[in-house]
């Protein structure tokens, strides 16, 4: 089970949410492939901690659908399912819609400001090929939107359908294209306008485009 050493260790006030959020991120990226086996002594040491934390955030991995934990006999990473994207997208979707739209009522000009620079990356990343940096951005420039919503129910929701549409991403190399950059831009310019009607079926638009990247499902 080959583990990075080059990530920084959690301190012990927060071990266990850092445990977790590192080991779920090896599980999306693929660095803990699909059907791999865990070992929780192997894992604390790679990560610095105790075995507690680590058998924590394992059973928290689990509720989440990123393993299964066989008693007494195995822990292991869940295989990917391709399929599990039209089950996904259609509920994130709505729910990043009604995020852009909550969000109207509090954006600020920091926040169109930030959005257009996370924009100007994210076309760059297209750009140059770097469609695994690309994925990244955009990720975080939905984040601005959802944080500037400032529902923290939506936002935890978003946040756990999140992490399972990045994994899938990553694991069959999903390449976003200029459309999407022309997508951030309407959202933009939608948000300054208020154009609440408008701004929910283009960012539902936005999303479920990822669909057709999955024409065999």
């Amino acid at each position: 089970m080959p583990i990075p050493s080059n990530h920084s260790k959690p301190n012990r006030q927060s071990a266990k949410e850092t445990a977790f959020n590192q080991l779920q991120q090896w599980i999306i990226d693929g660095t803990l492939l699909p059907g791999e086996k865990l070992n929780d002594t192997e894992l604390a040491s790679a990560l610095g901690v105790s075995r507690t934390p680590v058998r924590e955030s394992l059973q928290l991995l689990e509720v989440q659908g990123f393993v299964e934990m066989f008693p007494g006999k195995a822990t292991q990473v869940t295989e990917v399912r391709r399929e599990a994207i039209k089950d996904l997208l259609p509920p994130l979707a709505a729910l990043q819609a009604l995020s852009a739209e909550m969000a109207v009522e509090h954006v600020t000009d920091s926040t169109f400001t930030l959005l257009e620079k996370t924009n100007i990356r994210f076309a760059e990343a297209i750009h140059s090929e770097n469609y695994y940096a690309a994925l990244k951005i955009d990720e975080q420039f939905h984040k601005i939107i959802i944080d500037t919503a400032n529902n923290p129910y939506i936002k935890s929701i978003i946040g756990s359908l999140q992490a399972h549409v990045r994994r899938l991403f990553f694991h069959n190399s999903i390449i976003l294209t200029e459309k999407s950059i022309e997508d951030h831009l309407q959202i933009i310019h939608l948000m300054k306008h208020g154009d609440v009607s408008t701004l929910h079926g283009k960012m539902r638009e936005n999303w479920l485009r990822t669909i057709e990247f999955f024409p065999d499902i």
